[in-house]
């Protein structure tokens, strides 16, 4: 570091090289700092949730999770905020999460995703998503507009500001043609269906 500077000053230019270390450090500093405080619990971010319904995921048989529709309204919409909750029953790794998750958001996209998006969204998938076990949670919570927070057993854990993303991955559970149409209607219930 003092080569760096002396470098510097030989050349007349300290000023330049100690404005160009505290831009880096404030730079590196903003990164570090935590994001704009949201609530530690989505139930803080959504007081008035409702269950709107709830239902098993099983694949070959296993009952891989219960997942759990949360919503603000009276009936459950894209433009109302709401939180999807999966309660795990089997231990599955986060790289498995976030393959399955991408894998959905690729079926459903009407047009295969741009390269630089797909690796933007499974980045945020895999700083989101934790190795989970029988008894943990997983929830996300939908901003209308904003974007997703994700939760581990209620702590927050990533705030993505993508609001495309966001409706992507809730529609690997709610959009028309998701996987599990049986699944979908149990968590719409009678009172949200579109």
């Amino acid at each position: 570091m003092k080569l760096f500077l002396y470098n510097y000053s030989v050349a007349g230019n300290a000023p330049v090289a100690i404005r160009t270390l505290f831009i880096s450090l404030l730079a590196v500093a903003t990164l570090l700092a935590p994001a704009q405080a949201a609530p530690a619990s989505w139930r803080s971010a959504l007081p008035a949730a409702q269950l709107a319904g709830s239902g098993d995921f099983s694949w070959f048989g296993l009952r891989l999770y219960t997942a759990r529709l949360w919503r603000s309204g009276a009936t459950w919409n894209w433009d109302t905020p709401f939180a999807l909750e999966l309660s795990y029953h089997r231990s599955l790794s986060r790289n498995t999460l976030v393959q399955a998750s991408i894998d959905e958001i690729q079926r459903l996209a009407n047009a295969p995703l741009a390269a630089d998006t797909r690796e933007r969204w499974t980045s945020a998938m895999a700083a989101a998503f934790v190795d989970v076990r029988p008894g943990m949670r997983i929830t996300g919570l939908y901003l209308p507009g904003q974007g997703c927070r994700f939760y581990v057993d209620d702590q927050l854990r990533l705030e993505v500001h993508d609001p495309a993303f966001a409706r992507a991955f809730f529609a690997i559970w709610l959009d028309a043609r998701a996987r599990d149409g049986q699944l979908r209607e149990q968590l719409l219930g009678a009172a949200g269906r579109e």
